[in-house]
């Protein structure tokens, strides 16, 4: 910007101005701050754990001082436990809400599929989730989603159990087994991302189907038949 101004000599001469800065930047609300806080701690967490994790990172990535994080979360603990809440609620109401079928083996192609888009997703999440804390109990992490997804599962096989002459006091164990192995693949997979995730839930539901399909009504170990 530029402005006349007199030379002394009757004659006008331009002179630049510097254009003016705001005098406050745009603030974000306490709501929008704790978001951000919330964010970049996921990404942290995900990528160091909680050990090498630290208030000053997620400071310094946030452009706040730690007093900012401290007033949000109360510390680190804090800060962690937020993330962790969001995220077994979000992969649980992800679950839950998929599986709708009626067929069994569809709810185990829902189940299997719904982890592994989760992972693809929201791979950060997910990385937060599987690296365990002591600081977490079994319910505060993803030990409890695996949990209740197996409860919803056991239902499904009690029922089936039932129907087809088998206990069906064991579901829960089957239950267990089933999450527990779709589960453990879901983490190999977060690593190698191949094959194609539809490929892995079609191979994981091929096992768990086939298998359920000709259980034996009362199945022993061999090598307790082997004689001493």
């Amino acid at each position: 910007m530029t402005e006349d101004s007199g030379d002394g000599t009757g004659r006008a001469r331009r002179r630049a101005v510097p254009a003016t800065k705001s005098s406050s930047r745009v603030r974000m609300s306490a709501a929008q701050r704790r978001e951000q806080l919330i964010s970049i701690a996921r990404q942290i967490f995900a990528e160091r754990g909680f050990d090498a994790t630290s208030i000053e990172e997620v400071a310094a990535r946030a452009k706040v001082s730690k007093p900012v994080v401290y007033e949000h979360f109360g510390g680190k603990e804090g800060l962690y436990a937020v993330v962790v809440d969001r995220e077994v609620r979000s992969l649980l109401e992800r679950i839950t809400s998929a599986l709708t079928a009626g067929h069994p083996r569809e709810l185990l192609e829902q189940a299997a599929l719904t982890l592994l888009t989760y992972i693809e997703e929201e791979t950060s999440g997910f990385r937060v989730l599987v690296r365990e804390s002591p600081l977490m109990s079994a319910t505060g992490n993803f030990s409890s989603v695996l949990n209740d997804v197996a409860h919803q599962v056991e239902h499904i096989l009690g029922a089936e159990f039932s129907s087809r002459g088998y206990d069906p006091k064991l579901a829960e164990l089957y239950s267990q087994a089933l999450v527990g192995m779709v589960a453990l693949t879901g983490r190999w997979w977060l690593e190698v991302r191949k094959p194609r995730k539809e490929t892995v839930a079609a191979h994981l539901v091929n096992l768990a189907w086939n298998g359920l399909s000709h259980l034996e009504p009362q199945p022993g170990l061999i090598t307790s038949r082997k004689p001493g």
